[in-house]
């Protein structure tokens, strides 16, 4: 058995910066300004710990009210974002997806640092949320590690078997990406489709080293 799990944003796609929108606007509808999102890191992390770190940017506290606060202004921005947003699927997803989902020894699920509310509602506008039947989400944790770990004993509920690592696949566009499919003792695949090029990736030594999914076929993994 062999399980891929998806990172979404600039990996699975592009949401032309939606998320940033309707974090923004949350933060703003809440704390009554957002003037310090440029010196905040969003790529590969989650948004647990993007919020803790906007509201510690203003000056403001990081509290379990706050926190729950932004999420729901956050998820109630985000229809909208993605509406108005020059957002599309990355190349290679969908060939890749329908590749996974033929192959009857391919569990498919994700790894990412979306809330999973937020994940549902970006992934069902681009059409592809219902691909995935488990996964590790940024509702909780704040490194990406330990979203890692979940993702991991998602998909061991969710196939009912025991994996090993060495069968599990971590396709991300981030450093953060390769280091915590390390973390679990997975394989990682970097794709140059986010933030960071590929000559960035390289340097974390992925196990494959693509420039879009277009590029990347599970069947060339000899497995």
């Amino acid at each position: 058995m062999k399980v891929f799990l998806f990172d979404i944003d600039g990996t699975l796609v592009n949401t032309g910066g939606a998320g940033r929108v309707a974090m923004a606007g949350a933060f703003e509808a809440i704390y009554g300004m957002c003037d310090k999102v440029e010196g905040v890191q969003f790529s590969g992390r989650t948004d647990r710990v993007i919020a803790r770190d906007l509201a510690l940017a203003h000056g403001f506290d990081d509290d379990d009210d706050n926190w729950s606060r932004f999420r729901g202004e956050y998820l109630e921005r985000l229809p909208e974002a993605l509406r108005i947003s020059p957002g599309r699927l990355l190349p290679g997803v969908e060939s890749l997806l329908d590749e996974l989902a033929d192959d009857e020894d391919s569990r498919v699920g994700l790894l990412t640092g979306n809330l999973r509310d937020g994940a549902k509602l970006k992934l069902t506008y681009y059409g592809i949320w219902d691909r995935f039947k488990f996964g590790g989400f940024g509702d909780i944790h704040l490194e990406r590690n330990d979203v890692a770990k979940t993702a991991f004993a998602s998909a061991k509920d969710a196939i009912g078997r025991k994996i090993a690592p060495s069968d599990v696949w971590v396709i991300g566009d981030t450093p953060l990406d390769v280091a915590c499919a390390r973390a679990i003792g997975a394989n990682a695949v970097a794709v140059a489709t986010g933030f960071y090029n590929s000559g960035a990736l390289a340097e974390c030594r992925p196990d494959v080293l693509v420039e879009d999914l277009s590029q990347f076929r599970a069947a060339s993994l000899n497995l």
